[in-house]
């Protein structure tokens, strides 16, 4: 049996969207310097989440890193996308949102009781499977979520620029939508918006360090 079947989860080895070789660079020749160049050494996220910064860059060869505020855009449009559908199905059920009946605008425990109601937790549970899978199978099949294909973006690994595997992508997805689902929404959205904007070099969120991410253009890239 041929053993040249290629590991599970992992991307093709003709994945049209890995980096490209540099351009500008001369042919190898006999003798050129070229010839034994080591390759690039891998991305290591140190204990922080830091990129490499004392070796080749790991962007070199890849399309430019993505504006945030067309990120946030995508992610809004994928939310929508998403959050407007489970909203609809969960009517018949009382509405994903419970909406009370006090008029006391002072009772903190009841607005408390309220939010974090079983009715409440479940639905944001299913919101949970639903987004994460809506990531993670996208993410996987070619980088781009549907707000992603329209703002023309795509998830890359940083090492090399290929599609993330299956594992990368189903951790991406995790570390983006739990605590923005079920602990603490407001407060992580802010987090990964402020690294967009503030994360140097790469621009990564929480959810990009943690999968060993980054989100660039897709308009100078191969269809």
């Amino acid at each position: 049996m041929s053993n040249d079947q290629p590991t599970s989860g992992q991307p093709p080895e003709d994945d049209p969207f890995s980096k490209r070789p540099d351009d500008s660079r001369p042919p190898p020749s006999s003798g050129s310097p070229y010839d034994s160049a080591p390759p690039p050494p891998p991305y290591d996220p140190g204990p922080y989440g830091g990129g490499n910064y004392g070796g080749t860059d790991p962007l070199a060869g890849m399309p430019p890193l993505a504006e945030p505020g067309k990120r946030i855009l995508a992610r809004l449009i994928d939310f929508l996308i998403i959050s407007i559908p489970l909203y609809l199905i969960s009517l018949p059920w009382g509405g994903a949102v419970e909406v009370s009946d006090s008029n006391n605008d002072d009772d903190v425990s009841d607005i408390f009781a309220q939010t974090y109601s079983g009715h409440q937790l479940l639905w944001s549970l299913i919101g949970l499977v639903v987004y994460v899978a809506y990531d993670t199978y996208f993410t996987h099949k070619d980088g781009r979520t549907l707000g992603k294909r329209l703002l023309k973006l795509r998830v890359a690994m940083l090492n090399d620029g290929r599609v993330p595997d299956t594992g990368s992508a189903f951790l991406r997805a995790v570390v983006l939508w739990l605590p923005a689902l079920l602990c603490c929404p407001c407060l992580w959205w802010l987090i990964n918006i402020v690294l967009m904007f503030t994360d140097k070099p790469y621009r990564q969120g929480l959810q990009d360090k943690a999968a060993k991410t980054v989100v660039v253009t897709t308009t100078h890239e191969r269809p």
